[in-house]
């Protein structure tokens, strides 16, 4: 009888169920990867809460993941059974023109794990060898997973170019806030200034390298601006929070002339005085994920010390609580930063 393994299917909103499923074999050019850790992040919080507009059910999530490589396929080189590894969840086509001008971060029919395709929430996972990004022994699995939420912030760093001796602010205090953070100061930042509406988030966001930290609940944008950098306010505004507020404050309180970026996902509509941004010749810019480069860079970082993963690492539960998991961070919004599923635990 062919082994069994162990998966997460969420079936709809809020309901999760975990079956036995044929545990899979490396096709050619495929590795199987035993899964270790899995992390939670907005856009799985999204699906969750039946919000996620590109998602359909049943669905197995993951996307955030550490495991180790215990089978290779035919033809597969430059990794070895047992190597700790990362993978890189995107699904595209390769032949679009995004795709053939190395963009398939945008690529036309682009689909990601654990979305629009199956995610790595089960015990193994077969997935093909240019997936797989291998990781140095010194990095834990827990921080394996979280690999690839920095490197969604080191792509967001570089679509501003070059960051050396700049003065930024970051619009909001979430995981990728405080990893932006840390990543453009390893780059060369001059100085950070973030904002939230929470102490805790702002707290935690110095302890891993702000210069500034601005509670927006009871203080002006703009003013914090000037306090901090004098009239010439900040050469780049990234905003990670994603909401009406947030991106008509970078809009109003930007230097003439200057950069905004967007990094966060609108859940709705937006609102925006664009009246204003045509007014003062601002470039609204966006960023989409990653690429491999961004995955590379991002281990480096790590691994040069330059980046600390453990301080945004809020709560570890076994792979049977996922659903416990989730209600978790709903209960406790404000101090969850990131947490993880240890799949090989199964209590």
């Amino acid at each position: 009888m062919k082994d069994t393994m162990l998966q997460q299917v969420m079936t709809a909103p809020g309901q999760i169920i975990f079956q036995q499923v044929p545990r899979p074999e490396p096709g050619p050019g495929e590795v199987l990867v035993k899964i270790r850790y899995i992390g939670i992040c907005g856009s799985d919080i999204h699906v969750y809460h039946g919000t996620h507009p590109f998602t359909a059910y049943p669905i197995t999530q993951g996307h955030e993941v550490s495991g180790e490589v215990i089978a290779l396929g035919n033809g597969v080189c430059g990794l070895t059974e047992g190597q700790k590894v990362t993978i890189e969840p995107q699904v595209f086509c390769g032949t679009c023109h995004p795709c053939r001008h190395g963009k398939y971060n945008l690529c036309e029919s682009l689909k990601v794990m654990g979305f629009q395709t199956t995610g790595v929430a089960s015990t193994y996972f077969a997935v093909a060898a240019e997936k797989v990004t291998p990781l140095p022994s010194a990095l834990s699995y827990e921080e394996g997973a979280m690999i690839e939420p920095l490197a969604v912030t080191v792509h967001a760093a570089h679509r501003a170019g070059n960051v050396t001796g700049k003065t930024i602010a970051i619009l909001g205090c979430g995981p990728i806030g405080i990893l932006l953070c840390q990543t453009l100061k390893a780059l060369g930042a001059k100085a950070v200034l973030v904002t939230d509406v929470s102490d805790y988030r702002l707290s935690l966001a110095k302890r891993c390298g702000a210069d500034v930290a601005v509670n927006t609940a009871r203080n002006d944008f703009n003013e914090a601006l000037v306090a901090a950098f004098g009239p010439d306010k900040c050469d780049l505004i990234y905003d990670c929070a994603g909401n009406d507020t947030t991106i008509n404050q970078a809009i109003r309180c930007a230097r003439k002339g200057s950069t905004i970026i967007l990094v966060a996902v609108f859940g709705k509509m937006a609102q925006t005085d664009l009246a204003v941004l045509n007014d003062h010749e601002l470039d609204l810019n966006t960023t989409m994920m990653y690429r491999h480069e961004d995955y590379v860079e991002a281990i480096s970082l790590v691994e040069q010390g330059k980046v600390s993963l453990k301080p945004l690492m809020t709560r570890v539960f076994p792979f049977r609580r996922y659903l416990d998991a989730y209600q978790y961070i709903d209960q406790n919004r404000e101090t969850t930063m990131k947490v993880l599923i240890d799949v090989q635990d199964q209590t």
